[in-house]
């Protein structure tokens, strides 16, 4: 199959299989955390009561990357244990951690929670990015409206233009709405979505088809 430019609808780790060795330059994903998470409508996300559903993906995905090549993945800190076994066996090695700083709190329990972040994890050794960016980052709220964890494309550009160059496949295995694809695009990179639930699916293609009707218009909008 064309791995280039697609949301995929299906199984993330079943979908990676058919990707050819080495061709994904750079992945940005949030997986589902295993933490049954339910926002105030009540939506839920699939296998966030199963972690044993995510994380064999990263084996897969750790065969489809490039040799020297990043991948950032968010996670949920009462399961990190986990989620760093997984990122280990499967190969990756840890070459940093970002953290998003939230303006407000998104749940309140032991703590308030204000804050999001996620690991930058490296197969091989892969050069430093020619302009590192900080690591803590200002969080933009999206109200989670077409997902109930849905990233904001402002919060992933930066980690995509840092971390890949023009041109280069930027995958997310568990896409959602799909703001990472959205965020290669609009920065030049080619996309692969991988998304369990075709709703989701159909969402992120709609987003896309705009993005492309833009780009045709605003060529000169792409970034650096």
């Amino acid at each position: 199959m064309k791995e280039f430019n697609k949301i995929i609808s299906g199984n993330a780790l079943e979908v990676l299989k058919e990707v050819p060795s080495g061709i994904i330059d750079l992945a940005v994903t949030d997986p589902p955390y295993g933490v049954r998470y339910r926002d105030r409508t009540g939506r839920s996300v699939k296998n966030d009561d199963d972690l044993s559903a995510v994380l064999p993906v990263f084996g897969e995905l750790y065969r489809a990357m490039r040799p020297n090549s990043y991948c950032i993945s968010f996670y949920g800190w009462n399961r990190v244990d986990e989620f760093m076994k997984a990122w280990k066996d499967a190969g990756f090695t840890v070459a940093g951690h970002i953290v998003w700083t939230k303006d407000y709190s998104s749940r309140t329990g032991v703590l308030k929670y204000h804050h999001e972040q996620a690991y930058v994890l490296a197969k091989g050794r892969p050069a430093r990015p020619a302009a590192p960016i900080a690591d803590v980052q200002h969080w933009t709220r999206t109200g989670n409206r077409a997902h109930p964890t849905e990233k904001a494309v402002e919060s992933l550009q930066p980690l995509i233009k840092a971390f890949s160059k023009r041109g280069d496949l930027v995958c997310d295995p568990f896409s959602g709405s799909g703001s990472t694809s959205v965020a290669a695009a609009l920065s030049g990179r080619q996309y692969l979505g991988i998304e369990l639930e075709e709703k989701y699916c159909a969402h992120a293609r709609q987003r896309l088809a705009g993005v492309n009707r833009y780009l045709q218009t605003r060529p000169d909008a792409l970034a650096a």
